[in-house]
C-alpha cells in the first residue's frame, strides 16, 4: 500500500509591518509560534503578544496567585528572547475560559489598538492532530476569529470608539499555528535557535510536567518537519485565512 506524502506547502510571503499573537496561556506561542516572531523582529516587524489568561490553573501542586506571577515572569523572559517588548495579560480565568461577547470585546480592543496586518493564533480544533485539545485553546481561537471582524465593524463595541477613541480596524490575515496548514513561514537557523530558547524559559512550568518532551526536539520537529513540506531548511507550517 503506498503511503499517503504530506502535502507541500507554499511558503506565507505576505508583507507585513504588524502582527498581533493572541493565545489563552503563557508558553502557548512557544510551541513554534514564537520562532516565527524571532525571524519577523529580526527584519523589523512589530509584534505584539495577548495573552488571555495568567495560565494560574497550570501548575497543579502550587498556589494559583503564585504560579500567576512566575508564568508572566517566564513570558517576559520568553518574549525578551524573541525581541517582544508588547505584552498584555489579561485576567479572564484559566481553564474556564469562554469565547463570548466580553472576551471578543478584549481582543477586539487590542486589535483596534495595535492596529496589525496580521493575527496569529493557536488551533480551535478538537483533534488537531497530536491529542484532544484544551477548552481555553478552543475557545480563544473561535473568538479571535470573531474577534478580528468585529473589530473591522464600526457599529459593534461603539464605546471603543466614542469613549476609548479608537478606529475600526480591518486585519489582512489570520495565521492558525496548530491546524492543517496551508502555509509556511521560512525560518532561519537563528530564528529555530531563538523559539526554542523561548519555549526553554518557561522552566518551573515545564519542570511541572514531567512527560513534556525536551523544548529541542519539540521545536526542530516542528520546524524541521515545516521546512521539509516548503522546500526548505526549517518553516512554520500556518493555516492562513485571508480576513478583507
Amino acid at each position: 500500500m503506498a503511503t499517503a506524502q504530506a502535502p507541500t506547502l507554499e511558503l506565507f510571503t505576505e508583507e507585513v509591518d504588524r502582527v498581533l499573537c493572541v493565545v489563552a496561556h503563557p508558553d502557548d506561542m512557544e510551541y513554534g509560534g514564537s520562532a516565527a516572531v524571532a525571524e519577523w523582529t529580526s527584519r523589523g516587524v512589530q509584534v505584539g503578544y495577548l495573552l488571555l489568561t495568567a495560565g494560574e490553573a497550570g501548575i497543579r501542586n502550587q498556589d494559583p496567585a503564585e504560579v500567576a506571577r512566575l508564568r508572566a515572569d517566564e513570558q517576559r523572559r520568553a518574549c525578551e528572547l524573541v525581541g517582544v517588548s508588547d505584552l498584555t495579560i489579561l485576567d479572564l480565568p484559566d481553564g474556564l475560559l469562554q469565547a463570548d461577547v466580553a472576551t471578543r470585546e478584549q481582543i477586539a480592543r487590542q486589535i483596534r489598538q495595535f492596529r496589525p496586518d496580521a493575527v496569529m493564533c493557536t488551533t480551535w480544533e478538537m483533534e488537531p492532530g497530536w491529542g484532544l485539545n484544551h477548552a481555553d485553546h478552543r475557545a480563544a481561537g473561535i473568538a479571535v476569529v470573531d474577534a478580528i471582524r468585529d473589530a473591522d465593524n464600526p457599529w459593534l463595541f461603539r464605546s471603543q470608539l466614542t469613549e476609548e477613541h479608537l478606529d475600526a480596524w480591518g486585519t489582512r490575515w489570520l495565521l492558525v499555528n496548530g491546524a492543517a496548514p496551508t502555509h509556511a513561514i521560512e525560518l532561519s537557523e537563528q530564528s529555530v535557535e531563538r523559539g526554542i530558547a523561548s519555549l526553554a524559559a518557561h522552566e518551573v512550568y515545564l519542570a511541572a510536567l514531567p512527560e513534556h518532551p525536551a523544548p529541542r526536539e519539540l521545536i526542530t520537529g516542528i520546524t524541521d518537519g515545516g521546512g521539509a513540506a516548503a522546500g526548505v531548511p526549517h518553516a512554520l507550517p500556518v493555516r492562513v485565512f485571508p480576513m478583507s
